[in-house]
């Protein structure tokens, strides 16, 4: 599946959340560059890249390995929710009926 976000954080912001978010997950960081991490174990492989887009933004993308609505996709989405909340602190999350 691949999963996408944009938020204000910076390339670096948005790298370190990763970095602690996906090592609580059953995942283990196998390869790493500036701008990407690629995370793998028992769920699957995620590959993580990031690059700025259009001035302010930064572009988050996250390709997994596995198909449907697998529990690595459902982590994936819980971290795009920890860079919005990293992003905005203040900002209560509210189900929208």
């Amino acid at each position: 599946m691949r999963h996408f976000f944009r938020t204000q954080l910076t390339p670096v912001e948005v790298l370190s959340v990763a970095d602690e978010f996906f090592p609580t997950l059953p995942l283990e960081r196998s390869a790493h560059t500036a701008r990407s991490r690629t995370f793998s174990g028992l769920l699957g492989t995620l590959q993580l890249s990031v690059r700025k887009e259009g001035g302010h933004y930064t572009f988050v993308e996250v390709h997994t390995d596995q198909m449907g609505e697998s529990r690595l996709d459902r982590n994936a989405k819980r971290y795009f929710v920890e860079l919005h909340r990293k992003a905005d602190p203040s900002h209560a999350l509210e189900a929208a009926y």
